[in-house]
């Protein structure tokens, strides 16, 4: 792999926003996931803000994460977490997971910690991180978080259910209730066979939702 650098972004990074929203969107057509779409100057804000982390060789883009907070930063999520698809399968994300996780903890020490996500490879590495798999009610009741899911595929399955379930799985990371590394939960091939199930199910109540109207 190149030499990549993972820096805490700022304005010199803003010229990448668009970019950085472009390998988003195409990397959720690609897994045909849904995605909570962000705009180049929702981006931007996060590197003002220095609430984005991004990864760099030379002066090309690699990979990037943001920071969001919630509740009076009672909690804090990692999101867009994307790797540029000529840096993909070298380890790369989960690295960016790491600076931005550890960053977290500095920059909010007293922050629970949450993602949701669809994706086995980001629940791995929220795994090996301590996070667990939780509910939607143990997440942020912050309507701004949820709003975000609008320009998702399956946000109708997410106001169906109240905002408490959708294909997404929750995960928490609480540094009152860190996890013990033997009792990492991850389990690849039943994760794999329960997200089908979800899947299938919530598929299915979106097909009758869109039959309704």
């Amino acid at each position: 792999m190149k030499q990549v650098n993972i820096i805490i972004a700022d304005e010199s990074h803003l010229k990448y926003a668009q970019e950085i929203c472009d390998v988003i969107s195409d990397s959720a057509k690609v897994r045909g996931t849904g995605i909570a779409r962000r705009t180049p100057e929702y981006i931007q804000a996060k590197m003002i803000n220095h609430n984005a982390i991004i990864a760099l060789s030379g002066d090309q883009f690699a990979g990037f994460c943001y920071i969001e907070v919630w509740g009076d930063t009672q909690y804090v999520a990692h999101s867009g977490l994307i790797v540029h698809p000529e840096y993909r399968n070298q380890g790369l994300a989960k690295k960016i997971k790491e600076f931005t996780f550890n960053y977290s903890l500095k920059k909010y020490p007293s922050s629970k910690v949450f993602g949701i996500t669809t994706g086995l490879a980001v629940m791995k590495i929220n795994s090996d991180l301590g996070y667990r798999p939780v509910t939607f009610s143990e997440l942020t009741d912050d309507p701004k978080f949820w709003a975000g899911c609008k320009t998702c595929t399956n946000y109708d399955i997410l106001t169906s259910k109240e905002h408490k379930m959708c294909l997404c799985t929750g995960m928490l990371y609480d540094p009152v209730k860190k996890v013990k590394k033997k009792e990492k939960w991850f389990n690849k091939k039943v994760l794999k066979r329960l997200k089908h199930i979800k899947q299938t199910m919530l598929a299915g109540n979106k097909q009758l939702l869109l039959w309704k109207k």
